[in-house]
């Protein structure tokens, strides 16, 4: 049995929607439960699910439908109830929290008319719209919305370039203004570094390394993906917030953290750190070695990038002392990071256990551009690796779902995401997956992430423990073993807690790295060391 109930001109967060559905899926009786706002893509979804497509047809993505498929009208009734009972509760924890309802930004600003930051969060196709009032109002802005057209993207940068504006996004997830998270963002320390990322892991995992090692962070602006890779977008709010942090006192240190930018543009970029005076660090993920030039050091990995803007902000004044310092005068790492013989040596240990046939790495991913790091470490290491992301046609996944080979996945991508929450918000999918990678008797080591903080899940280790003791399960009674190599980006600062979370996988025997770079090196090197290094 099916019903469809809307709710005219009712908005509500899509990720809010999402996790409805989801706690509805589990009520007794139930087999579908759709909880969404009626764009085009719910609309084919539900028409796709069997929904009463004339219906549908009439609905606005002004609208919110409750879609249910349930045994009985019993079930039925109980599960559309709940559905608007969450949403009560929902308008009830917000205004018990202080949060206060306005009809237009015009009247938010009334209320606070010192505010001078908009975070901008509605369906693309009127993200832009949104943007440009706040603009036009004096306010930067930080555009959660994906989406959003090439075309508007351009104007919206003009416009905002030519008020001295920030205008962050559009698809930018993360960003730590004046110390205060934005979106999918960390808990680190006030410091002395600047960060400027396309990239929301990437700007993450940058953050909460200079945290880790007694560094902190000043501003960290996140920019929107295509702002560094589209040669028309030419890096606009990148060089404008260079440019910013190189006039801020309070910011030592720049740092810039994205994947490969258009070549024109990473020149630019290049040179606007240049021009600061600054003690800069820039890391192009994927891109060839390149030696430091002046003031600016050029890191090879995540990780390099918040060492060597650590070493910066405690007082080194160039990259060949900084690069110098992050070893102690007896050639000891000063932080503590494990040594290549010692990663070698793990890795023999953890292959040794293996059955015959287990051959191949398999990565899960929640942030893409932790993804994207190990992926470029795999494929030159071992030769070749699929992933739904790769740029090379030949290793792109046939099936994003369905792991051959070494693979590489990240599970934010769209193909997952369609209708449900991402998995740093709701590990379930990831957590299948493990168990499915789990019951492949050729799996040989499982790489994960776990990303931390604002916007993620209260708990994603204690949603993925259960998966992973029967994966490693699974590979034991198989006659093999299943080692899980995992890092976590985030603080001890965070709402998760950084040693809560490494303590529920190190208690299912999971291997937590301190860094993403290091947890894919191992996994790397377990694979090398499989069978005397056959791959």
């Amino acid at each position: 049995m099916k019903r469809l109930t809307v709710r005219k001109d009712a908005y509500y967060d899509s990720v809010f929607l999402m996790l409805a559905a989801r706690g509805i899926k589990g009520m007794k009786g139930v087999r579908e439960a759709v909880v969404a706002m009626a764009t085009a893509m719910n609309v084919e979804l539900l028409v796709e699910l069997g929904f009463n497509k004339a219906e549908l047809k009439a609905l606005s993505p002004n609208d919110m439908a409750v879609a249910i498929e349930a045994d009985d009208e019993a079930a039925l009734e109980a599960a559309t109830q709940e559905a608007f009972d969450a949403l009560t509760r929902k308008k009830a924890a917000a205004a018990g929290a202080g949060l206060v309802k306005t009809g237009s930004m015009a009247a938010a600003l009334k209320l606070d008319e010192d505010a001078n930051v908009a975070i901008i969060s509605v369906p693309g196709a009127y993200a832009a719209r949104e943007a440009r009032k706040a603009l036009t109002a004096g306010l930067h802005v930080m555009l959660f919305s994906d989406n959003v057209s090439l075309e508007d993207e351009i104007a919206l940068k003009k416009l905002a370039l030519s008020k001295g504006l920030l205008m962050m996004g559009p698809d930018c997830g993360t960003a730590i203004i004046n110390g205060k998270p934005l979106c999918f963002a960390n808990v680190v320390r006030r410091g002395s570094v600047g960060i400027v990322a396309a990239s929301g892991t990437g700007l993450q995992e940058v953050s909460c390394l200079i945290d880790r090692y007694g560094a902190g962070v000043s501003q960290a602006i996140g920019t929107g993906g295509r702002d560094l890779k589209n040669a028309a977008v030419g890096g606009m709010t990148s060089i404008l917030a260079i440019k910013a942090l190189s006039a801020d006192p309070a910011t030592t240190v720049l740092a810039v953290v994205a994947k490969p930018p258009a070549p024109d543009v990473a020149a630019k970029l290049i040179q606007a750190l240049k021009d600061s005076g600054k003690p800069s660090v820039a890391h192009f993920l994927g891109m060839a070695p390149r030696p430091d030039e002046g003031n600016v050091a050029f890191a090879q990995d995540l990780e390099e990038a918040a060492l060597l803007a650590a070493r910066f902000a405690g007082g080194d004044p160039s990259p060949a002392s900084a690069r110098a310092n992050i070893l102690d005068d007896s050639g000891n790492d000063r932080y503590n990071r494990p040594r290549p013989q010692a990663i070698q040596a793990l890795a023999s240990t953890e292959a040794a256990s293996m059955a015959p046939g287990q051959r191949y790495l398999r990565g899960l991913y929640t942030g893409g551009t932790l993804a994207d790091e190990a992926l470029f470490l795999a494929q030159r290491a071992l030769g070749g690796v699929y992933s739904n992301n790769h740029t090379d046609s030949a290793w792109l996944m046939a099936d994003p779902k369905l792991s051959v080979g070494h693979a590489i996945v990240d599970l934010g991508d769209d193909v997952f995401t369609a209708g449900k929450p991402h998995p740093m918000i709701d590990p379930a999918a990831r957590a299948e997956r493990i168990a499915q990678e789990g019951r492949d008797p050729q799996t040989a080591v499982i790489l994960m992430d776990l990303v931390i903080g604002y916007g993620s899940h209260p708990d994603p280790a204690g949603a993925c423990v259960q998966a992973i003791r029967e994966a490693r399960a699974a590979a034991e009674a198989r006659g093999g073993y299943l080692p899980v190599i995992a890092s976590v980006t985030g603080t001890a600062a965070d709402p998760q807690g950084y040693a809560g979370q490494v303590a529920k996988l190190e208690a299912e025997g999971v291997i937590v790295m301190p860094s993403n770079y290091r947890a894919a090196l191992l996994a790397i090197e377990i694979i090398k060391h499989r069978s005397g290094g056959n791959r």
